[in-house]
């Protein structure tokens, strides 16, 4: 039987961490993966209900949590409530939230410790799970979806002129018409921390097992970001997924009962990674 169950945790700054677990059950000890998403994403965007449903037939846990300044809310998980936590977030907020939720999954306290942990990120949550996989000895493996190279990728660089002057941008959210904004905040604390954000040079220090999906068609991050990635990590296998755009065929929301077919093979071909033997 499928289950599923729900947790919230502090993260950043007291903010809440709403997360949720999928598994079946007798299969409590299975090795789990967690699942970052990326930027104006959360747990619950389009396809990522049957991602997890995917993994779990394939015999792993699957976690899936919010960010705690992703803009959502636990009463409102799936909208961009609070926008004042969304544009006070930073990147060390987003990294503070990830080691949370590693913790907690370590700890063992609500349910069966994994003995095998891996991360899958996607967009800027790859980017995310790259610096921490480069220092994290509690991770086994690493998958990354259309994965960011930089994090100042996230927005144009001419932009960072009216944001400095102003203290904010606005950035247009084409599916829910809002404007969103972001902080200064955002920009001083990639500035404070350049060594450390750097997703390339962490690229260059993973020496677990890595697998770098990307889609030929994404628009949003050029395959030439993975390459970039894959040119930096001699650990790394890069597979292009033919005719997959930046989030894999899904949209949100998702009313299909099935996965997309691009997305169904970067879940296949993830399983196929994370089973093998290290």
């Amino acid at each position: 039987m499928l289950i599923h169950q729900s947790f919230t945790i502090k993260g950043a700054e007291g903010k809440p961490i709403l997360m949720d677990l999928s598994f079946k059950t007798g299969q409590e000890e299975n090795p789990m993966v967690i699942f970052v998403h990326g930027f104006k994403g959360f747990k619950d965007w389009g396809a990522y209900n049957l991602v997890a449903e995917y993994f779990v037939k394939q015999g792993f846990r699957f976690l899936k949590f919010n960010f705690s300044h992703n803009g959502t809310t636990p009463e409102n998980p799936i909208e961009f409530a609070d926008l004042g936590a969304f544009g006070g977030n930073t990147f060390s907020k987003e990294f503070t939230d990830l080691d949370l939720v590693i913790s907690f999954v370590k700890s063992g306290i609500e349910f069966q410790a994994p003995s095998r942990l891996s991360l899958i990120g996607h967009s800027r949550g790859g980017g995310t799970c790259i610096i921490q996989a480069a220092k994290d000895q509690r991770v086994s493996k690493l998958v990354t979806w259309a994965a960011i190279a930089d994090f100042r990728s996230l927005w144009k660089k001419e932009d960072e002129i009216e944001w400095q002057k102003k203290g904010v941008i606005f950035n247009f959210n084409s599916r829910t018409k809002q404007y969103t904004p972001l902080k200064i905040d955002l920009l001083h604390d990639l500035e404070k921390n350049f060594q450390s954000f750097d997703i390339l040079q962490a690229a260059g220090r993973i020496s677990k097992p890595w697998l770098i999906l990307h889609g030929d068609q994404d628009e949003n991050v050029l395959t030439g970001e993975a390459i970039k990635l894959k040119e930096n990590s001699s650990n790394a296998e890069l597979l292009i997924i033919p005719y997959a755009n930046h989030v894999f065929g899904a949209s949100h929301p998702f009313t299909k009962e099935e996965l997309p077919l691009a997305l169904q093979l970067t879940c296949e071909k993830s399983v196929e990674f994370l089973r093998k033997e290290i």
